[in-house]
């Protein structure tokens, strides 16, 4: 996946141009405000999906502008591919010249991988955010999974409302038979989707984190499930699941709602033994959240032979300099763009290419090295 060109017309605050990125590493940097990150959403559209800044279509058009339009060509599946999305109240978009019926059918087209700031959350922030993680990752690889999902949340919500019939001292309690194998099913085979993603995750995650680190710190990924462990068949997973589900329809009759399942796991994040989420510094943090995307990035690959892009959005802040280095100087074999604020990054760079912005204007730069 290599992105050769990308063009710009009344998107955000871009004053409408271009840009000629290389294979490698691709600094965009200036003052904050100036529209940098504006950059990376652009990018971010051709994915298919909305903006990873939760900006709504209309808000993404240049003020006074009825519509904006962007302009890709990119290599990919061994070929040279162009890619038009127009943008107003909605998103269309054209792909080698022809007229898709949404612009979410770019996806698996185009394929990249985004850092902002806004995704330390997936280790400050509680399980939720995590399984959010595992799910959004799994379903790229296997877009079956949105399938198993819906069928999980649906029985859940029907054994939750259930539950909360059962409490205010109405409905059928015979029902949570049905209820608890469904569930049970529907559980087992989440389990089995990430915990076979945990597992292609471990090792891309641990040595990019490695290469991050300088090898200073181990870092290590746990799924943490009621279902049982890690290497449990979906078999295994189902029997156990069926079991915590009869064992606790006390406490779920007390309390309303479904306190055991895949809707409670985490995925444990550890640096040098302990939580990342609890003892980490920022920087660390940083580095953890980094390490799980581009390591997502990684299993991609693996799986669909496509390198996706790499979009870092401000990743250098917080992180020491033998860090930056290796997010400047050694990642090898991906097309990368990073924001920052810093031009000190730009003479760093040993190979590459920079972009200044300031005001909306995008300015190429030459780097030595």
């Amino acid at each position: 996946m290599l992105v050769t060109r990308l063009a710009f017309e009344n998107f955000r605050n871009l004053e409408t141009g271009e840009l000629r990125p290389v294979p490698g590493v691709n600094i965009v940097y200036g003052s904050n405000a100036q529209g940098k990150t504006n950059l990376l959403e652009a990018f971010w559209f051709f994915t298919g999906g909305r903006s990873f800044r939760g900006a709504r279509d209309a808000e993404t058009v240049a003020f006074g502008e009825r519509e904006a339009k962007l302009h890709m060509a990119f290599t990919a599946a061994d070929r040279e591919q162009e890619a038009e999305i127009t943008v107003s109240r909605r998103r269309s978009a054209v792909l080698n010249g022809v007229a898709q019926s949404a612009a979410s059918h770019l996806a698996g087209h185009f394929c990249a991988v985004v850092f902002s700031p806004a995704h330390l959350s997936l280790i400050k922030d509680g399980p939720e955010e995590r399984r959010r993680f595992l799910d959004a990752a799994y379903c790229q690889l296997r877009p079956g999974y949105i399938r198993v999902l819906g069928d999980f949340h649906r029985v859940l919500s029907q054994r939750n409302a259930l539950l909360k019939d059962l409490r205010a001292g109405f409905g059928d309690e015979r029902l949570l038979d049905v209820w608890d194998e469904r569930l049970a099913q529907a559980g087992a085979q989440v389990f089995a989707a990430r915990t076979a993603y945990v597992r292609k995750l471990r090792e891309p995650a641990g040595g990019i984190y490695a290469g991050l680190a300088g090898g200073r710190e181990a870092f290590s990924l746990r799924y943490e499930s009621a279902a049982g462990e890690e290497g449990d068949s979906p078999g295994q997973a189902r029997e156990r699941l069926a079991e915590q589900l009869h064992d606790s329809r006390a406490a779920d009759r007390a309390a309303g709602f479904t306190t055991v399942g895949p809707h409670r796991d985490d995925l444990v994040v550890e640096i040098s033994g302990l939580s990342a989420r609890t003892y980490a510094s920022q920087g660390q943090q940083r580095s953890a959240v980094l390490a799980l995307k581009l390591a997502e990035a990684s299993v991609l690959r693996e799986v669909t032979g496509e390198q996706p892009v790499a979009l870092l959005d401000d990743v250098m802040s917080e992180l020491d300099l033998s860090r930056q280095d290796y997010i400047l100087n050694h990642i090898h074999g991906w097309q990368v763009f990073l924001t920052c604020c810093d031009p000190s990054a730009v003479m760093r760079l040993t190979a590459g290419r920079a972009f200044h912005v300031e005001a909306g204007r995008v300015t190429p730069e030459a780097v030595s090295g």
